[in-house]
């Protein structure tokens, strides 16, 4: 079983992402802002952890940065379905830009269950500790 840590202010989303991500027996563990998140990463181990990109008290992609910093080798997937107010102005792209930033995968917000799961297990399959796979001796 993995430890997911969700991290997000919308109360809505954390008990969406929970029930989908339990059922597919996972353990997850609900952060409501980053300050929170910060503080699961140091109390707990995870297997991965899933970030929405705009949440208050921090700047846009702020969190995703310090949350790459205080775990590199923790898989981040960043989610955001933020939208400019004025539909005439091009927003800028930033999924791609939490990826430069250290996430592993981005979601946009509406996502389905399916790619919510396909990307939860990519990033388990590959988040293999080379230690943990050494033979004992």
């Amino acid at each position: 079983m993995s430890r997911i840590l969700v991290v997000d202010d919308d109360w809505l989303v954390c008990s969406a992402l929970k029930a989908v991500l339990e059922t597919a027996g996972h353990k997850v563990v609900i952060a409501d802002g980053a300050a929170a998140g910060l503080k699961a990463l140091e109390d707990v181990s995870f297997s991965l952890m899933i970030v929405d990109i705009f949440m208050p008290h921090m700047r846009g992609l702020e969190s995703i940065s310090l949350f790459h910093k205080s775990a590199p080798r923790l898989p981040l997937v960043a989610i955001s379905g933020y939208k400019f107010a004025e539909p005439r102005t091009q927003a800028p792209d930033f999924l791609n830009m939490a990826l430069k930033l250290g996430a592993s995968h981005c979601l946009k917000k509406p996502f389905t269950t399916s790619a919510l799961l396909y990307i939860v297990g990519e990033c388990l399959k590959t988040n293999i500790v080379p230690e943990l796979l050494a033979p004992a001796i």
